[in-house]
């Protein structure tokens, strides 16, 4: 990281990377930077050791039964649409939540504008919960899919994925889970959290290269096909196969990116999840306590931190969230995110989007307290100057 730079965008991606992950991509694409599976020599062998390897750890990493069902796909805007699209189609009914990125929404209208698909969308209460009962509410004889957004990327409330899954689990209907924040700074169990389709991207809290993400199927869940292409296996087959990991699999796959996303979860493993999760929080409670403080800035669903990611929103009253963005990066060399996020529902809920969104602080593993006190002061000097 640049020694002048306070990164705390942490939402939109990880940065820096552990020095293991840059490391290891180097060396393994310089080694054994070839195709995997497509033929039989050593290096192909190499390269697909590092495959079939990093497959087997994600499967453990979110408590799978099956390796081949672990499918690798570009990020989890990529895993969703396969999901979605692959599930539904006209006649079904799919519910999801206000608390959702675009990366869901959007495949979820083109699905209702152009398969008939319906779709209720469920709101989030004044703390930025969604209540697995108003979700269930929501049940009809027809409703196929339910799609939930385990941590938001705007407010960082952890959504009650377990009892919204159980209850889907219950009634028949499949189960997907868009954990782009929540993988890697949590838990996330494919068994315990009734699971059907885990989407999940490498880039943020995997600490992986952007580029590389997927999704896990649970066995006896069947993803219909929506692509086709190379596989390296069985060329002759006019069909694209049928089989896991192949059916969700097209083209020659991004080696280097899960070559770094081997080396990011195995960074984790090392440290320990609660151990990142507990320090990151630790910093997000400092980082609120001090914002709290500041005349005219407005914190939003932050009552307390308890099922938090951290990962949260502020504006300051009178200005516009861009101009705070532009002057804690220019005056104040420090790296936020503003706007809506990709999650407009969430700002019209809140009432945000009037104000151009909010200004987002996103806390990372590689955060010290001298950043988040050097947050704190700055937001405390914009805050001085606006009009009143």
């Amino acid at each position: 990281m640049s020694s002048s730079i306070i990164f705390l965008d942490n939402g939109a991606t990880s940065y820096p990377k552990p020095e293991e992950v840059y490391a290891f991509m180097d060396s393994f694409y310089r080694r054994a930077g070839v195709n995997p599976g497509r033929s039989g020599y050593d290096l192909c062998l190499e390269a697909g050791e590092v495959l079939e390897g990093t497959r087997k750890q994600m499967t453990r990493f979110f408590n799978g039964t099956d390796p081949n069902r672990l499918c690798f796909g570009y990020n989890s805007t990529d895993a969703l649409n396969l999901a979605l699209w692959g599930l539904l189609d006209e006649g079904d009914h799919a519910v999801t939540t206000m608390v959702e990125h675009n990366s869901v929404l959007r495949p979820l209208y083109h699905l209702a504008r152009d398969r008939k698909v319906e779709l209720d969308i469920v709101p989030f209460d004044e703390n930025g919960f969604v209540d697995p009962d108003e979700i269930e509410k929501r049940f009809k004889p027809n409703t196929k899919v339910v799609a939930l957004n385990h941590a938001s990327n705007v407010i960082g409330t952890i959504q009650p994925i377990r009892e919204t899954g159980r209850r889907c689990r219950n009634r028949g209907i499949v189960f997907v889970a868009d954990t782009s924040q929540s993988a890697g700074k949590i838990p996330v169990d494919m068994e315990a959290d009734f699971i059907d389709v885990l989407c999940f991207t490498g880039h943020k809290s995997l600490l992986g290269p952007m580029g590389i993400g997927g999704l896990y199927v649970r066995e006896g869940v069947e993803v219909r096909q929506t692509r086709a292409g190379g596989t390296g296996v069985r060329s002759a087959q006019k069909s694209h196969l049928e089989e896991y990991p192949y059916r969700m699999e097209f083209g020659t796959p991004n080696l280097p990116g899960i070559a770094g996303l081997h080396a990011g979860v195995k960074w984790i493993e090392s440290k320990g999840l609660d151990a990142i999760h507990h320090q990151e929080m630790a910093l997000a409670e400092k980082l609120v306590a001090g914002l709290r403080e500041i005349p005219g800035v407005i914190l939003y669903c932050l009552k307390d931190l308890r099922d938090h990611i951290s990962v949260l929103s502020f504006n300051v009253e009178g200005m516009d969230a861009s101009d705070v963005g532009t002057m804690l990066d220019v005056d104040h060399n420090i790296a936020c995110r503003t706007g809506l996020h990709c999650a407009p529902l969430v700002h019209e809920h809140l009432g945000s989007d009037k104000l151009h969104g909010a200004v987002r602080f996103g806390i990372g593993p590689f955060n010290t307290e001298a950043h988040i006190d050097a947050a704190i002061k700055a937001v405390q000097e914009i805050a001085s100057t606006r009009k009143r």
